[in-house]
């Protein structure tokens, strides 16, 4: 690996072109899992009665394969280990056996999309749309407005800045499905607005195995490409630093209140390691390896099983990003930079399960760590609207500014479940019991500024320069340095209890509890690095690159200290808290022959605080809810369903959103801000769905949706000086309607020759229409820029537009994926489209009184290719599977812009996107 030392004097012209992740997957199907109570099997195994317990659907004509049996545990899943009786013939599929809209991804589907984690492969369900590293939209709607569950216990989110677990750090390999509920059901937690997303995890396996895999990776604008990096810890190609960026302990004093760091703390600070920028020409490949073991052994007639996983990837990305910022109606701009930002992610993942299976009963212990790491550089030139932009001779192609940043944001989850899920004659119960810690570490984020000087005057003495200097302590010329820690925990448990009333038809009534305890604490301190009495640094000193300006021998002869600047901006610590209590009663059964209704309601008390230190507005919110939700199906056929949808849910101001504190995000590079002053927003929500399984595994859909929510949190982009930041707000109220279309279709194709013999066409596609409304009036609401030291109302006409559609709304979501695929073996080819429509991403900034037009992206169109064969290995009589992907054939990039009313276009966020390759194997033995 070629690496050499950035030279501030030549970096106007080693700048590169950006990349998309380099991200390589894996992930095949795995061995069929069992059902049992609480775990929902499609396939109708021995209760059809059919031979080997397999049932035959004779409108599959010859593609006579049984169907694969998908494990799903979840709240008050009890009720669904019986098939539901409707017009006197058992409905199989859990997707139409479920009283509610939902969509099931076995392992079989989400092998069959060619990804290596769960993000990717739920991003081919029907509604759903993937942003940034992993984060699921439902709808088109924000992740606010959705949640994430671990085999039916809720998971705390490793990233601050969201509710949900970013679920690209859930590798494929280690689940056994993931299911989306679209519809509300009383069983769930109240924070339901656009869906839950269930993940189950695998239990105990058919029989031993052991699987193998592994696959390398290129980008075509990363690979061997251009990058910037730094040295760091020896260990931190596995994502664990190894000390170097331990935080020294003057810097966790500063939390008590001391506002300088003598000089020999500044020389106790990691400086070379975490600090010098070097260019690496020749970025490597992505690779990814993962490895599953499972095993099961019958003791009488207890069955136990263990499942252990563990994967490692590390993925680099490029991107050469055009970064803008205008700050008044006519666009002008305020800042113009050419930043290249390179990233190395490494993700490290465990699982241990163990189960024990007695007929219907079922126990199961799930142990799950994943260790996310992000390492950073980022070099940018440019020019902002206070540099010397006038003593610069544009055509020498030298910027007025040079940034240099180092990062590292390191993020692990660590959860360990009990379920246990029971079957006592007409009675189901399921108990589950979960903790999980979280944390995000930030240590050493270093931010220099360099600026370019003709001429520097020293007692009275003009010496020419022509240098990027930094003088510290100027506003265009500093080095900074921040600490950033966030841990917290979750604490769960719940039971469910569901009778199968004994009447002539299918009656089920069922009751339950839950309970949630999360807390939460964060600190952030910031320091700047200055000279005695602030002065400004003196040449030649103040030419030296980043680490000789920061040496030791630099810091004695000129008095360095450290500057907490940690509560001018927010707040630097806090500590939060969130406590759940819950009951539920549902009802679902056969009103009469063919119709049949849901109907329950949730009871929902609540009490969230954030105690910020140093003064700052505190939040304390204590709000408790009744909540119905009432689903009717109607079967006017054996084959169709029509089913109506009424239900009221909230979304709950989250922690990051609430807490007055800077936080740094490496997907967009904005600053984010919080707002002590949010409330609840509250959700209701009607759908009307026509489904029709014309044969086994295929089904066409449509629906009709519609939503009103009250007091909507948004993003809102203000400027904190001279810096853009985004912050929250509650809008008055917002509508959303749309609809939805799905068809999944197999054409068989042994009519063409023996070439094609057993193999069938796969046309799987999906779209959503979704219209939303802010519906804004003279209402006043809590102004976001206001720094969290006190609330301020402003009127909500300033804030929002009218009639504007939703933050992170797409109004148009599709999918498609069309393939060619073996009946009997593995082999399969799909191509799959994807398309997501502009978006908003913040509301704009208020200027001088003018509110400047919102900030959008365009996802646009996305094509890829997977392939996936398997190969029998002689003698051995085992299988490889091999597995290519093409990912972004297109070639399609990424923007965020905003667009003012005299054609101007700012480019907020800029940058290409590479096409990824990989191949990757695997192997059962």
């Amino acid at each position: 690996m070629k690496t050499k030392i950035i030279s501030l004097l030549l970096a106007g012209t080693i700048f590169a072109p950006a990349s998309a992740w380099g991200q390589a997957s894996g992930g095949t199907a795995a061995p069929t899992q069992g059902g049992g109570a609480g775990s929902v099997p499609t396939g109708t195994g021995a209760q059809s009665g059919a031979p080997g317990g397999q049932a035959l659907d004779p409108t599959a004509g010859d593609a006579q394969t049984p169907e694969e049996q998908v494990e799903v545990s979840t709240p008050g899943g009890g009720a669904l280990a019986e098939d539901i009786v409707v017009t006197g013939s058992r409905i199989p599929n859990v997707q139409r056996r479920s009283a509610e809209v939902v969509s099931i991804l076995s392992t079989a589907d989400i092998a069959r999309t060619g990804e290596g984690d769960i993000a990717g492969a739920l991003g081919r369900v029907t509604g759903l749309s993937v942003v940034g590293n992993g984060f699921v939209y439902v709808r088109g709607l924000g992740d606010r407005y959705s949640s994430s569950l671990l085999n039916g216990s809720p998971l705390p989110s490793p990233e601050p800045l969201r509710r949900v677990v970013p679920l690209d750090i859930f590798p494929t390999n280690v689940m056994a499905s993931a299911l989306v509920q679209k519809t509300y059901s009383v069983n769930y937690p109240a924070e339901f607005g656009g869906g839950v997303i269930n993940l189950t995890t695998r239990a105990v396996p058919d029989e031993t195995f052991l699987q193998v895999g592994g696959s390398l990776g290129a980008d075509t604008v990363t690979t061997s490409e251009l990058g910037y990096v730094y040295d760091g810890g020896d260990h931190d190609w596995t994502g664990f630093d190894d000390g170097t960026r331990k935080v020294p302990g003057a810097v966790r004093r500063a939390g008590t209140g001391l506002t300088d760091v003598a000089t020999g703390d500044l020389i106790g600070l990691n400086n070379a390691q975490t600090t010098l920028l070097l260019q690496n020409n020749q970025l490597p490949a992505n690779f990814f390896y993962e490895a599953t073991l499972g095993t099961s052994v019958d003791i009488g007639a207890v069955r136990t099983g263990v499942i252990a996983a563990a994967g490692l990837s590390n993925g680099w990305r490029t991107r050469g990003i055009r970064q803008q910022v205008a700050n008044d109606d006519a666009g002008t701009l305020t800042e113009d930079f050419q930043t290249v930002l390179t990233d190395n992610r490494v993700i490290v993942n465990g699982l241990l399960g163990f189960g024990l299976e007695s007929g219907d009963q079922r126990i199961r212990w799930t142990n799950l760590y994943i260790h996310d790491t992000l390492k950073q550089g980022r070099l940018a030139r440019g020019s902002i609207g206070n540099s010397n932009q006038g003593v610069v001779d544009p055509n020498a192609g030298i910027a007025p500014l040079i940034d240099q940043n180092t990062r590292w944001f390191e993020r692990e989850l660590i959860d360990t479940q009990l379920v246990g899920e029971f079957k006592f004659g007409a009675f189901s119960l399921d108990a589950r019991g979960a903790f999980a810690k979280t944390k995000r570490d930030s240590p050493y984020e270093r931010a220099f500024r360099y600026e370019y000087t003709t001429n520097l005057t020293q007692n009275g003495v003009t010496v020419p320069v022509n240098d990027y200097v930094n003088r510290l302590g100027q506003v265009t010329s500093f080095a900074t340095v921040a600490f950033s820690e966030l841990d917290e925990e979750l604490i769960t448990g719940q039971a469910n209890l569901t009778w199968a009333v004994p009447f002539e038809t299918a009656f089920n009534l069922s009751v339950g509890y839950f309970y949630s305890d999360t807390d939460r604490s964060s600190f952030r301190y910031d320091f700047r690095v200055r000279a005695p009495n602030n002065a400004a640094l003196a040449d030649p000193y103040a030419q030296l690159r980043p680490d000789f300006l920061l040496s030791d021998f630099n810091v004695q002869v000129n008095g360095f200290y450290l500057d907490n600047e940690s509560t001018l901006s927010g707040a630097a610590a806090y500590d939060a808290g969130l406590r759940i209590h819950a009951g539920y009663a549902q009802v679902d059964g056969e009103i009469t022959t063919g119709l049949r209704a849901q109907v329950g309601v949730r009871y929902e008390d609540a009490d969230e605080f954030v105690l910020p230190v140093g003064g700052f507005v505190a939040t304390r919110l204590r709000n408790d809810y009744w909540l119905p939700a009432v689903t009717v199906t109607w079967s006017p056929a054996s084959d169709m369903q029509v089913r109506g949808h009424l239900s009221k849910t909230l979304a709950r101001p989250q922690f990051r959103e609430l807490a007055p504190q800077i936080y740094q995000d490496f997907e967009s590079d904005r600053l984010f801000f919080g707002n002590p002053a949010l409330v609840d927003s509250q959700l209701y929500n009607a759908e009307l769905r026509y489904e029709w399984f014309f044969a086994r595994e295929q089904r066409l859909a449509f629906s009709g949706f519609y939503k009103r929510i009250d007091n909507p949190i948004e993003n809102v982009a203000f400027f904190a000086g001279e810096r853009l930041q985004t912050g929250f707000a509650n809008a008055p109220q917002a509508t959303l309607f749309g609809g939805e279309a799905e068809l999944q279709k197999y054409f068989n194709l042994d009519s063409f020759g023996d070439m094609f013999a057993n193999k069938r066409l796969v046309l799987i596609a999906n779209y959503t229409y979704t219209k939303s409304e802010l519906k804004i009036g003279d209402e006043l609401v809590a102004d976001p820029s206001q720094g969290g030291s006190t609330v301020r109302l402003t009127s909500a006409a300033g804030l929002f537009p009218d009639g504007a559609p939703l933050t992170g709304q797409s109004e148009h979501l599709t999918n498609l994926q069309l393939g060619i695929e073996d009946r009997e073996r593995l082999s399969q080819f799909t191509v799959l489209f994807n398309y997501a429509s502009d978006r908003a991403t913040n509301r704009g900034p208020v200027q001088s009184g003018v509110r400047l037009p919102d900030f959008r992206e365009r996802p646009g169109l996305r094509l890829d290719f997977v392939a996936r064969q398997g190969i029998k290995l002689p003698y051995v009589g085992k299988q490889i599977d091999l597995k290519f992907e093409a990912r972004n054939l297109t070639g399609t990039g990424y923007r965020e812009f905003q667009t003012f009313e005299n054609g101007v276009r700012v480019d907020l966020n800029r940058y290409r996107l590479g096409r990824i390759f990989s191949l990757g194997a695997s192997v059962t033995l």
